[in-house]
């Protein structure tokens, strides 16, 4: 008997497209976010904790239309994240937003952050040129209409952070210190951690306080609180074993000092009945004890 073996089972693997090779279903957009794009932006958010702002006045968005032309109610830019300061978390304070349009905000995110990939590059550096009769590039909207003071731009593939700041009207790079920079309007800055999140380790752009130090996604500081309060519960625990251990010493020495008076007493009173019989004895032979 031969057996049928189907040609559906190459000997080789296929190499199959990547996300990149796939079409989207809308045809203005070539791909849709990966997996980084939900993990990084959810870490910029987690974060970015200042101090200095009360967190209901600090705005938080990833991936939300941010609209920006009251004369053009359709165009918008979508940053894969951006920070507002002195906006209600909820519009109007009471609901989630659905987008952020400029003209009822009237206040530009302080920050923006775009991640490079294949399909957005040229868009996120400035790189595309502009067209006659279309929405006006993320650079310009950016730059000139939005003024927003920071921009980064990080690439997931170089491991690449860039920092553009506003300076008279013009986005200047600047020269990073270890692959951070510092934002004193929040008084915390951006910097590149190598670290594991989400389960996967690799450089994440996180946000650190004015000691250098990274702030605690809520997780981590869980985990640091719950090891304090074990480190905390083993110490009192250590405290109790050595205040029983002491007061099992001190109850041991109390015993000691207890059978040392005993026998002292014991020898004195030896003493004593030794000294009666020796008295005793003299009486006997005559001799009154009170005269020696």
């Amino acid at each position: 008997m031969t057996m049928y073996v189907p040609d559906s089972q190459p000997y080789q693997t296929k190499l199959l497209p990547t996300m990149y090779d796939l079409p989207s279903e809308d045809p203005e957009e070539p791909g849709l976010p990966d997996e980084f794009h939900d993990y990084q932006p959810e870490l910029l958010r987690q974060t970015c904790r200042p101090r200095n702002h009360p967190l209901d006045q600090i705005f938080i968005a990833t991936d939300l239309n941010l609209y920006y032309d009251s004369n053009h109610l359709n165009w918008y830019k979508r940053p894969d994240w951006f920070v507002v300061l002195g906006a209600s978390r909820f519009y109007r304070g009471e609901d989630l937003r659905l987008s952020y349009v400029m003209w009822q905000e009237n206040i530009s995110p302080l920050v923006v952050v775009e991640l490079l990939s294949p399909g957005t590059e040229d868009e996120d550096l400035g790189i595309t040129p502009e067209v006659r009769n279309k929405p006006p590039t993320k650079w310009r909207v950016y730059e000139e209409i939005l003024q927003i003071p920071y921009y980064f731009v990080f690439s997931r593939y170089t491991n690449q952070l860039r920092v553009f700041q506003l300076i008279d009207n013009r986005y200047c790079e600047q020269v990073l210190t270890d692959s951070r920079f510092w934002i004193p309007e929040l008084e915390l800055g951006i910097g590149l951690w190598e670290g594991n999140y989400q389960g996967f380790s690799r450089l994440w752009l996180r946000w650190y306080d004015a000691s250098g130090d990274w702030v605690l996604t809520p997780e981590e500081f869980e985990r640091q609180r719950a090891e304090l309060e074990r480190q905390r519960a083993e110490s009192e625990s250590q405290r109790a074993e050595f205040e029983s251990q002491r007061a099992e010493s001190e109850s041991q020495r109390a015993e000691s000092e207890s059978q040392r008076a005993k026998l002292e007493s014991q020898r004195a009173e030896s003493e004593r009945q030794r000294a009666n019989r020796l008295a005793d004895r003299l009486r006997d032979m005559g001799i009154n004890p009170d005269d020696l």
